[in-house]
């Protein structure tokens, strides 16, 4: 299984705009997305009001793959909430069952 967990900071402003797409679009996307085993939304704290963010665990890299391309290693966001990103990022892991 694969972790990965992508990151967003808002741009200044924007933050409540951004807030309503990551509660009303982007979390119920990623919940019904084929493939996907656990999603973890995080959203902003009043310590990081521009900061949100996703831990997904995949059950593959195929099914990465099916939902983001080939090109799974870099950011992808939807175009709804392009003008609303100052910046993104991607990591990968492999999932380590620890318990």
């Amino acid at each position: 299984m694969i972790m990965r967990i992508f990151q967003v900071t808002v741009r200044p402003g924007k933050e409540n705009e951004f807030s309503k797409f990551f509660h009303e679009t982007a979390i119920p996307l990623m919940r019904g997305t084929k493939g996907i085993v656990q999603v973890l939304p995080g959203a902003s704290r009043k310590d990081s009001p521009r900061e949100f963010s996703f831990v997904m665990i995949w059950d593959g890299l195929e099914s990465l793959k099916a939902f983001v391309g080939d090109d799974y290693q870099s950011p992808h966001i939807d175009p709804a909430e392009a003008e609303l990103v100052e910046a993104r990022s991607i990591k990968h892991y492999e999932l380590v069952d620890a318990w």
